[in-house]
């Protein structure tokens, strides 16, 4: 308004041209020929020059955009990135991977990361107009205040994952504490007791104490029944945890999230950040690493409401924590009848033991990720779990006397096809000669030769004749390899002896 009246006054009582008023006031010669145009209209309309100044001053300035103005910018590239990372997430929605779908800020920060300078709205309102969504409610959570060692939030998280190309459904429980913001994640293949345990022993070590109170929400790990309409009885599993590690525990009400907001939202932002970005690998403990190193970058991040990360609170925090005392054995026990097959089942797989206990009852020790099998008071076996359906874990030491009596069936057993190296040594250079496979088998188990032991024999032996390789020859290779890593140094009489047979066995190989 104060500009538009200068001109005016410069013009019509001071007299002077477009130009100068221009140059005095720093404006557009353009804006100072529209202003005076403008006045000049409503002169011409009969107006006075009070009335024309008046009306003149309370209108609003209208900014005419050129059309077909290119958007500086929103270009045709970052709407090709943004339209690519949305048709992720309908991908991953299809797939039913809904909770690990791409939200609007974590498309902010891929096109940022991608060299693009652009702002928060504008990707909203491009994506908004995209998908011809509206604005929607939110629910609301009340802010709470925490004294530093008080409070912990337990809760699972589902998670899809892309295992050696095959899909797998995994559980991710989180960890958060209520004072320090501070984040704690691992992955499960089941959401059981085991590792609801193991996963406390776990962060409760990471931590280096234990908090004074744990919160977690209506799962079945947790409560064991419900008594009336609010009361709930824990679990043997949590009650052992209490007196373990000393805290007490509370319980959220029934389909009420907002009431442990802080592992409700780091559940949500930790499945984005990690796995939003990244769901595919070889192998599940590579997922594993990868969450721990992820979650680890983001206790570093600057917090708004304190300035400071999460992990300089949690440093601080650990003071008052309630120290961890040695770390609690999470294991179930249980006793097995070994069938026909010189096996037990176990959640529908099955896991070898020697042939000897055929028809006999063994004890296994059921941890987390592996089973160990008790005869007597002794270990006969240990298999790392499986999480497959009827699945068969085997051990081919097992059965080496049953196969020395029916050879053939070496062939086609499951024994040797889930030993990928031993199966493809087998049909390579011993498939017409079943028993020398499975008396160098014999030796290996008599000997206690290591899996790497006999792979590095092999493949010095074809180093030198690869067309034809005998049991003789690898077991000959392997006693020379034995005595040599032996510990054990022999008298001067027995040196002499050994090295005399030695040599002949090494000139018969040659």
């Amino acid at each position: 308004m104060y500009t538009k009246q200068e001109i005016i006054i410069r013009k019509y009582r001071e007299g002077e041209s477009q130009r100068q008023i221009s140059r005095d006031l720093g404006i557009s010669r353009k804006t100072v020929k529209k202003y005076l145009s403008e006045y000049e209209e409503l002169l011409q309309e009969g107006k006075g020059q009070h009335k024309a100044m008046e009306t003149c001053l309370t209108r609003k300035p209208v900014y005419r955009q050129e059309r077909g103005r290119s958007k500086r910018r929103l270009t045709q590239e970052v709407e090709e990135l943004i339209d690519g990372l949305l048709e992720e997430n309908r991908k991953k929605l299809l797939g039913g991977l809904h909770k690990q779908v791409l939200k609007k800020r974590d498309i902010l920060e891929a096109v940022l990361r991608s060299g693009y300078q652009i702002g928060y709205t504008t990707v909203c309102n491009y994506i908004r107009e995209k998908e011809g969504q509206g604005k929607g409610s939110k629910e609301i959570y009340i802010r709470q205040e925490y004294k530093p060692g008080e409070s912990c939030e337990f809760d699972w998280g589902e998670v899809r994952l892309v295992i050696a190309g095959e899909s797998v459904r995994s559980y991710m429980c989180v960890f958060t504490s209520a004072y320090s913001n501070y984040r704690y994640a691992d992955l499960n293949m089941r959401e059981d007791t085991l590792s609801f345990e193991q996963d406390h022993v776990d962060f409760f070590t990471h931590a280096g104490g234990s908090w004074k109170e744990m919160l977690y929400d209506n799962t079945r790990v947790v409560v064991s029944r419900f008594v009336g309409r609010k009361e709930k009885e824990p679990t043997e599993s949590l009650l052992r945890l209490r007196g373990h590690y000393h805290f007490t525990h509370r319980f959220c009400n029934a389909r009420r999230g907002n009431e442990k907001g802080h592992v409700e939202r780091s559940v949500e932002y930790i499945r984005r950040k990690v796995f939003g970005v990244r769901n595919s690998f070889e192998t599940f403990e590579q997922a594993r690493e990868y969450l721990k190193e992820v979650v680890g970058r983001l206790n570093k991040v600057p917090q708004q409401l304190t300035g400071k990360t999460a992990e300089e609170m949690f440093t601080r925090e650990k003071e008052y924590l309630w120290p961890a005392p040695a770390a609690m054995l999470c294991r179930e026990s249980r006793e097995f009848r070994v069938d026909t097959y010189s096996t037990i089942s176990y959640a529908t797989n099955r896991y070898s033991v020697p042939e000897r206990l055929n028809g006999k009852f063994v004890t296994a020790d059921i941890y987390r990720n592996k089973l160990e099998l008790f005869y007597e008071d002794k270990v006969v076996a240990v298999h790392e779990r499986s999480y497959a359906r009827h699945h068969w874990v085997i051990n081919i030491e097992h059965y080496l006397e049953t196969f020395r009596r029916k050879p053939g069936a070496l062939k086609r057993s499951v024994a040797l096809a889930r030993s990928s190296y031993l199966k493809e040594l087998y049909e390579k250079f011993f498939s017409d000669t079943p028993r020398e496979f499975i008396e160098l088998l014999h030796y290996c188990h008599q000997h206690q030769v290591r899996g790497e032991l006999l792979e590095e024999s092999v493949a010095r032996l074809l180093d030198r004749n690869p067309a034809n390789i005998t049991g003789d020859m690898i077991t000959v290779l392997l006693g020379n390899r034995r005595h040599k890593e032996s510990l054990c140094f022999p008298h001067q009489g027995e040196t002499a002896d050994r090295s005399r047979q030695q040599l002949q066995q090494i000139s018969r190989l040659l």
